[in-house]
């Protein structure tokens, strides 16, 4: 049995900035606690948890002098009632995150109805929504624009971070055909991060070649479960969150299996399930 890994997976830049930036201050203050879970990876929330970063579910349950907002980003007004409320906030939000959100509050200011192309109760799109002034939209679905009356005349288009080029061109397309019309203006923002997208072009072009894809990355990742939707159009894909998920009848007769990994997966957590593979093999 053949195995290959894609290019370019591990940890992304976003959340590894973020690792990185809360271990340092857990270490230099003896603890930190976060708004939300920082990463979607149950494996890196323990080793966090380890080095003293604790999460906190809502903004009551935040403890401590010192505070973080984790990589997804947070609304404009819990991000106001975090830095009010605590002496010391650190803030992890991915960059391509932030460029999101300045994005949609640039739109929201210029007059623009703001539609997020994205999964509405994902901690990232929420946030994003949460700077377009309740001018906005979180929607993976463009049939939403015949039940608002009347039309907004001026819509303002980004995506989630982690999304498929591929799906938000079709969504802007069929926005297009719906909405543009006499005295209409679309304004369209590639938000979709540059990491992913890089990451997500290597993992279908691996699929195209195997007979069997595994996507390491958590359950509850967007990212993670975007590439295994993306390689299951290609070949069977199987997504794991570590080696004790794999089930030696997948294989059969494959030959070639490729690996990849979503954006907030452990190295360690890859290496263990190339060397479940290989003793299979």
């Amino acid at each position: 049995m053949r195995i290959e890994k894609a290019k370019g997976i591990g940890f992304c830049y976003g959340v590894r900035r973020a690792i990185e930036i809360l271990e340092k201050v857990a270490r230099e203050r003896g603890s930190v606690a976060t708004l939300g879970a920082p990463v979607h990876n149950r494996a890196v929330l323990q080793r966090l948890a380890a080095a003293g970063v604790t999460v906190a579910e809502d903004i009551d349950s935040l403890k401590g002098s010192t505070v973080a907002i984790g990589a997804h980003g947070v609304t404009r007004a819990v991000q106001a009632q975090v830095k009010a409320g605590f002496a010391n906030v650190i803030d992890t939000t991915c960059p391509f995150v932030h460029r999101a959100q300045v994005a949609a509050r640039r739109l929201s200011e210029a007059g623009f109805y703001v539609v997020i192309y994205g999964e509405a109760d994902h901690p990232e799109v929420k946030g994003i929504l949460g700077w377009t002034n309740g001018q906005g939209i979180a929607t993976l679905d463009e049939g939403w624009l015949a039940t608002v009356k009347p039309t907004p005349r001026r819509l303002g288009v980004l995506s989630q971070t982690t999304q498929m080029p591929a799906y938000f061109a079709g969504f802007v397309k069929k926005l297009i055909d719906a909405a543009f019309g006499k005295d209409s203006e679309l304004r369209v923002i590639d938000t979709i991060c540059h990491d992913i997208r890089a990451r997500q072009a290597a993992a279908s072009a691996l699929a195209s070649r195997v007979d069997l894809m595994l996507v390491v990355g958590g359950h509850g990742s967007a990212n993670s479960n975007h590439l295994a939707q993306l390689c299951s159009t290609v070949t069977e894909t199987h997504l794991v969150e570590n080696a004790r998920e794999i089930r030696p009848e997948w294989f059969g007769d494959s030959k070639r299996i490729g690996v990849t990994s979503g954006a907030s997966t452990p190295e360690h957590a890859i290496e263990e399930v190339l060397k479940r593979l290989e003793s299979l093999g």
